[in-house]
């Protein structure tokens, strides 16, 4: 059996490993949360005809979602291997 695997670990430790294993989870759904934020806006930006420059705005804000979103499922799979690792403690 390897050294740190879930069977070697006292209840604490269990414990802290699944806590961080449900923060990383919040985290995901938080990036998630904010992207569709900005896409909602970026629409209503898109939708509004009255103020001139306005669509640029929108545009952004899409962009902005987008990035999110990656940049959101690219810190949740980089911690996730590290907490599979054990690595978790040196983020």
């Amino acid at each position: 059996m390897e050294k740190g695997s879930e069977n070697d670990l006292i209840v604490r430790d269990f414990l802290a490993r699944q806590r961080t294993k449900l923060a990383n989870d919040r985290t995901l759904l938080a990036y998630i949360r904010t992207s569709l934020y900005f896409l909602v806006s970026g629409t209503a930006l898109m939708k509004v005809e009255d103020l001139a420059n306005i669509k640029e705005f929108g545009y952004l804000s899409f962009l902005i979602s987008l990035v999110l979103l990656v940049l959101g499922f690219f810190n949740f799979f980089r911690i996730r291997s590290k907490i599979l690792k054990g690595k978790y403690h040196k983020m």
